[in-house]
């Protein structure tokens, strides 16, 4: 997992991903708790964190629940759906890798991509 710590800089513990997106700490860890988004064991701790990168404008990023589907359908653990996210892709038209092209607006070649892990 220090593979995913070193690619993803920021990072929010629950409570602060509860409260970016408006909701109690329940609601927020519920989220967590029925994968509607990926999370990961990060720190000395272990705690359970979810990418900053995630949240947008007080919402979870647009795209991201449908592309995390197809990873999964894909076939690809949590933890490497993350590294995938966030690994830098310099075929890719936009720099970042996939989550840059999802930051962009862009989900479209994402899960086309994620789609043809599968096969």
């Amino acid at each position: 997992m220090a593979d995913v710590e070193t690619l993803i800089t920021e990072w929010l513990s629950i409570p602060e991903f509860a409260d970016a997106l408006g909701l109690p700490q329940r609601q927020g860890r519920k989220l967590v708790d029925e994968q509607v988004v990926l999370s990961a064991r990060i720190g000395p701790n272990q705690a359970l964190a979810v990418p900053a990168a995630f949240v947008r404008d007080g919402q979870i990023l647009p795209g991201l629940t449908g592309t995390i589907t197809v990873l999964r359908d894909s076939g690809l653990p949590d933890d490497e759906a993350l590294e995938w996210l966030f690994t830098p892709d310099p075929t890719l038209p936009i720099e970042g890798g996939p989550m840059g092209m999802l930051l962009a607006g862009r989900k479209a070649e994402v899960r086309k991509r994620a789609m043809e892990m599968a096969l």
